[in-house]
Parts: C-alpha cells; sequence; structure tokens
C-alpha cells in the first residue's frame, strides 16, 4: 500500500524542483521530506528523483508514476470523508437531474432518518466515468456498460415523444409511427444521452436513421429551438411536462409506445448491503 503522505510529498518535490521548496510548501522539514522520497523508493524499489546542483526532476519512473498519484490522493481523501459523514455522493445524468431525480431527493431529506446528499449533475459519461472512479456512492443514469464490481438496475422507463411547435403541421397528429419519422430530420440535444444508441437500434433493416438538422448542447436549447418552430426532435416525456402544460409545445407520441429509455441506479456491489444507501435507493424507486 503507497502511503498517501509520501506520493503527496514527492508530487510537491516534482513540482517545486526541490527538496527545501517542497519543505517550506508543505510546512515541514526538509530531511521528513527527503525521508518521505526515501521511503517511497525503497518501497518501489526504483529511484524517483534525480538530483544535480540547481534543481531536482523526476525519473522515468517518477513520470509513469504521477498520472496515478492524484487518483490515489483523492480517493484517500474520499474514504476519509466517507467514514467521517454520514452522506451519499449522488450523481445523475442532465436530463434526469434537472427533470425528474430532484423531487425524489427532496422527499428523501425529508425524512427524519435520512442521511446527507450530495447531488452532482453532468452529462451521461461524465457520470458514468465518476462512478467508475469510486467519486459516486449511487449513480441514475441513461445508460451504463457493465462493469465487474458494479451493480446496476431499473428505476423506471422513460418514453420518448416527438415535440413540435403547437403551429407546426404535426402538432395535431395523434401519434407517430417510426415509418413515417424515419425521414424527419430532428434537432439533436445533449451528446451521450443514449437516444441516438436507441433510434441506431430501432432504426435497422428497412427503416433508415433519422436526419439530424441541427446539434444543439442541451434539452433547454432543443426545447426553445422547437418553440420557435425550427424543427422537432424526440425527447424523455418527462422534461416536456410544463411546456406541454402550458401549450408553448406539442408533444406527439410514438405509436405503440415503442422508443423509450431505460433508466438505471448504479451502485457498487460492497455498498448493496448498506442499510443508508438502500434506504435511499429503495425511496427513489418508491416515490412518485
Amino acid at each position: 500500500m503507497l502511503n498517501p503522505q509520501w506520493l503527496k510529498t514527492l508530487k510537491v518535490v516534482i513540482s517545486e524542483q526541490g527538496f527545501q521548496a517542497a519543505a517550506e510548501r508543505l510546512s515541514i522539514s526538509q530531511p521528513t521530506v527527503s525521508l518521505h522520497v526515501s521511503k517511497l523508493e525503497q518501497q518501489l524499489g526504483v529511484a524517483l528523483i534525480k538530483r544535480n546542483r540547481s534543481a531536482c526532476y523526476p525519473t522515468q519512473s517518477a513520470k509513469r508514476l504521477l498520472p496515478f498519484i492524484d487518483s490515489i490522493l483523492k480517493l484517500n481523501q474520499q474514504a476519509v470523508e466517507a467514514i467521517k459523514t454520514d452522506s451519499i455522493r449522488v450523481g445523475s445524468s442532465s436530463n434526469i437531474g434537472i427533470y425528474m431525480l430532484q423531487p425524489y431527493v427532496r422527499s428523501y431529506l425529508d425524512k427524519p432518518d435520512s442521511a446527507q446528499i450530495k447531488l452532482m449533475i453532468d452529462d451521461n459519461p461524465t457520470i458514468v466515468n465518476k462512478m467508475a472512479n469510486f467519486e459516486l456512492d449511487v449513480a441514475v443514469v441513461e445508460w451504463w456498460q457493465p462493469i465487474a464490481g458494479f451493480v446496476a438496475k431499473l428505476w423506471r422507463v422513460e418514453p420518448l415523444v416527438m415535440i413540435t411547435s403547437p403551429k407546426h403541421p404535426m402538432a395535431e397528429l395523434d401519434d407517430i409511427s417510426l415509418d413515417q419519422l424515419q425521414y424527419i430530420d430532428l434537432i439533436g440535444g445533449e451528446k451521450g444521452t443514449g437516444t441516438g444508441r436507441i433510434l441506431s437500434e430501432k432504426f435497422n433493416g428497412k427503416l433508415k436513421v433519422p436526419g439530424v438538422s441541427m446539434q444543439l448542447g442541451s434539452t433547454e436549447a432543443v426545447k426553445q429551438a422547437v418553440k420557435e418552430n425550427l424543427g422537432v426532435s424526440l425527447v424523455s416525456a418527462s422534461t416536456i411536462i410544463d411546456e406541454v402544460g402550458r401549450g408553448t409545445l406539442a408533444a406527439v407520441p410514438i405509436a405503440g409506445g415503442t422508443l423509450n429509455k431505460t433508466l438505471l441506479i448504479v451502485q457498487r456491489e460492497e455498498t448493496v448491503a448498506d442499510a443508508s444507501y438502500q434506504s435511499f435507493i429503495q425511496h427513489i424507486g418508491e416515490y412518485r
């Protein structure tokens, strides 16, 4: 096990290019800095620092070690914080976090025995990476690639709908089929949400994947463009409840409910038996 303090000292020695400067930055003595680096070199069995009259430089071994130091130090800090605080780090992909999850979090926090929730909302690939790197305890995502040591289960099935301006000719449709949809260019939203993958899976064989008229960066941007009658798009039904209620957008269901997103809750295997994690996961699974 590599000592986090030794690793931190090595990193500062390299960045400051000297032992004395590192000692001053870390507020420890220079002999202590030298001891930390020496102990680390002994443990690894390689030299980590090259010295000359003017400065210190990392060896090739140290350069190979450097990319891992930040991750080790971050994981160490997260472990310390996890022990000290009764909190759950929850990550959510953008559409889920903005339009669906927050009422669940609020109702959970209203429970007398709830843990503290640290909520992060970001794009799906970022949340997946943070979960895989142990920076999150629970993730609620639009897609997840199986990874050993993690458990993913169904949270909810979210239908996709076509949205149009109320002024658009298709706004009055009762529904739209995949056969009709294949000939329509769609406004694309945030990348990495999994919508493109769903379309690729459904529109195969005889059907062609719908084209993209423009690529915007978020669901909010898509909704604004559609309101201005710049085109139509596919979005999760939960993201446009307010707009449909106010009459600023029209939602056209997909015939037969054939386009859906499977939203998932992900956690690490070792937390499955933890009562606080399970209380939160069970709550967001049951609350409506």
